[in-house]
């Protein structure tokens, strides 16, 4: 048995014994490393094993905290590779519930009323300040706050535009949210070629020039699910057809805080014309359920989202924004981001060198160095749907990237993985485990 499952298998008889009580400090990594004679590494193991199960929670500076008491076993559990929720193992509880609590404190007097719809005044000054981090540089009438990216997708594709036009584009694959909203919401959609070689750009201008396109949805950095980023080329090739069609575009940055290079600019802030609409969440970095996002919004199209907001979103939670502000303004999501970009980091090059060490001829992997989601290209006939299932009974979770797609598109030679909610141990056994299973569904 490895040596930090030894350390885990310990710490957990000392809780099943009720040595170690409900958010009581558990032992330090010095002493462990002391008693096992081991390294502070394999000791840091150990309690990240503890932590993926939800028995313990990490707090900076300070140690490691029994989350419950109850009886746990180190054993076989579900690797996923779909969620594309934050590991909870590595989420600010105790720094969001400190702001949370804060936020009550501050707000007490408008708590439970609605907030403009704007948003609250101050945390848009802040969020100013925060975008510019990312080379956004908007005025405060421009930015709003909305209860997360999904509801202002929303907003925007039921408002009418200045363009007269009615149609919606997305690229092919895309968000899965997205394609569900808009299938549910029978909203007239097209889809353009999106593929690991970059967006098709003479398809995009056919749509511009024919289909009566109002927007054009596109996720340029770190995509979901391809992984991949537009380069500066296609980037101005967009905002050119843009202008000349008179078609907005919805900027997704969803994941701006994991990007690596200084210079990766977002088609926003090469925007000279006012035709981006600007959408960063902060769902995923930081609680999901504080449903929180901002959009920049052209000036040309703000005095009607904000009827829109008014009454498809009402009002955004004042504790959730006077929470996120506090975060904001304090510094701790520097601190944050700056770790979560190093977590996820690692984990790709981890992706990387499993599949670089054990090569098969006709697959063509694209991993990123940062971001959630990676991809396995398959360049034969591979039965993907049977490769899933074979896994799912290892309980490896794999989705299907159809989920991806308008039903006027489908790409079937696609395995996506997303490495937000697995570990580095899982990402090592669930990769054997993914390899192995293609060699056999050959």
């Amino acid at each position: 048995m490895p040596k930090y499952m030894e350390i885990a298998n310990y710490l957990l008889k000392k809780i099943e014994n009720s040595e170690i009580r409900t958010e009581e400090r558990m032992p330090t990594i010095r002493k462990l490393a002391e008693l096992f004679q081991c390294s502070k590494v394999t000791a840091v193991r150990a309690y990240a094993e503890l932590q993926q199960r939800h028995i313990v929670f990490a707090v900076p500076q300070n140690g490691y905290y029994l989350v419950n008491n109850k009886k746990a076993e180190v054993g076989p559990k579900l690797i996923n590779f779909v969620s594309t929720t934050p590991d909870e193992t590595v989420l600010p509880y105790r720094e969001i519930e400190h702001c949370l609590n804060e936020a009550i404190d501050k707000y007490q007097h408008v708590l439970f009323n609605y907030a403009p719809p704007q948003g609250l005044s101050s945390l848009i000054a802040a969020m100013k300040e925060y975008l510019e981090d990312y080379q956004i540089f908007a005025n405060l009438d421009n930015l709003f706050i909305t209860a997360g990216a999904k509801q202002t997708l929303n907003i925007l594709a039921a408002m009418p535009f200045p363009n007269n036009k009615t149609n919606i584009l997305v690229e092919q694959p895309t968000y899965n949210g997205l394609v569900k909203f808009l299938e549910a919401s029978n909203f007239p959609v097209y889809g353009v070629t999106r593929n690991f070689a970059g967006l098709d750009l003479a398809e995009l201008e056919q749509h511009f020039a024919q289909n009566n396109i109002k927007l054009f949805y596109t996720v340029p950095r770190l995509h979901n699910p391809l992984g991949t980023s537009l380069n500066k080329n296609e980037r101005k090739a967009i905002l050119r057809l843009a202008n000349k069609y008179d078609v907005y575009i919805i900027e997704d940055d969803y994941l701006s805080d994991l990007e690596l290079q200084n210079n990766a600019y977002s088609l926003y802030y090469e925007d000279m014309k006012d035709r981006v609409i600007y959408i960063k969440t902060f769902s995923k970095i930081l609680l999901p359920g504080l449903r929180i996002a901002a959009a920049v919004i052209p000036g040309v199209l703000a005095k009607r989202f904000t009827e829109y907001k008014k009454w498809i979103d009402l009002s955004t939670s004042v504790l959730s924004q006077g929470a996120l502000e506090i975060y904001i303004k304090s510094g701790m999501i520097k601190t944050h981001r700056k770790r979560i970009r190093q977590i996820h980091t690692e984990k790709m090059k981890l992706l990387n060198e499993l599949v670089e060490a054990a090569p098969i001829p006709h697959i063509r992997w694209h991993i990123p160095k940062s971001g959630f989601f990676s991809c396995g290209e398959f360049l034969r006939v591979t039965d993907i749907g049977k490769l899933i299932q074979r896994l799912k009974k290892k309980n490896i979770i794999i989705n299907n990237i159809c989920e991806n797609y308008i039903d006027t598109y489908y790409n079937d030679r696609i395995l996506k993985l997303s490495i937000s909610k697995v570990s580095l141990d899982d990402i090592s056994y669930g990769i054997d485990a993914i390899l192995d299973e293609v060699k056999k569904v050959e």
